[in-house]
């Protein structure tokens, strides 16, 4: 059996009376593409800034490889750059071209110098199939060119975890298939990924398994084809949500 690259524990937070995670346990191993889905509100999004320290934990436990996550260590900026995070508004610098905002990071953090990181971001721009864009400023993009370079830029730090959160939920139906075309291609080349998505034809393709959470917990944890075809194997709750998702 091989240990987990992330393994959380019982894990509890709360925004003052609002229990938001309730005692989520969750082992995630290498290469492994894990989708979390669920209703509004339940919690997908908290994991994963827990994860990434953006949020405090309350208590229970989270271990990247070897380390505990503790957003208090002074480890955090380090463990930061093994985990990549793509948010749902891209977060770009709007002043700074595509290639700016790749190259960013890497000078600032890793040191590298500029035209070392302009290789790189050059590169990545190839890799999520906008090579054309690298001197386009953020704000000349369409959402979904923007949602790839913040992809790219999250790569520039060369993490092994790719985190989502809802990577596609500010984009227009058409850019949609763009963004979510990258991740798959990310995953099948062996990122370790973890993507919280409304979109169910991606998490059939493209998860090893499905993560579904509703107030808080975890109710469902089951590779995509027990989940969608499960029936009888799945909590009333999953069936419940499926049926309101795959058939309306």
């Amino acid at each position: 059996m091989t240990t987990p690259l992330i393994r959380i524990a019982n894990l509890n937070k709360s925004f003052g009376p609002l229990h938001v995670l309730r005692d989520v346990s969750l082992d995630v191993t290498a290469r492994e593409a894990v989708v979390i889905i669920g209703p509004s509100g339940s919690g997908k999004s908290t994991l994963l800034r827990c994860i990434n320290l953006l949020e405090p934990i309350d208590s229970g436990s989270i271990q990247f490889e070897t380390s505990k996550i503790s957003a208090d260590s002074r480890g955090a900026h380090l463990l930061r750059r093994q985990l990549g995070m793509v948010f749902q508004n891209f977060e770009l610098f709007l002043h700074l071209t595509a290639s700016e905002n790749i190259m960013l990071a890497p000078m600032k953090v890793l040191g590298m110098d500029r035209d070392a990181a302009r290789t790189v971001a050059e590169d990545l721009l190839a890799k999520v199939h906008i090579p054309d864009k690298a001197d386009f400023y953020a704000h000349e993009l369409s959402g979904g060119q923007q949602q790839r370079v913040a992809i790219a830029r999250a790569l520039a730090m060369r993490p092994k975890v790719m985190l989502y959160d809802e990577p596609t939920s500010a984009l227009d139906p058409e850019m949609i298939k763009e963004v979510l075309d990258v991740i798959r291609e990310l995953s099948q080349e062996g990122m370790t990924s973890l993507v919280v998505t409304h979109e169910m034809g991606f998490a059939r393709n493209v998860a090893d398994r499905i993560i579904f959470m509703d107030e808080g917990r975890i109710i469902e944890n089951a590779p995509p084809e027990t989940f969608f075809n499960g029936g009888s194997d799945l909590q009333p709750r999953t069936v419940r949500f499926l049926d309101q998702i795959l058939h309306h």
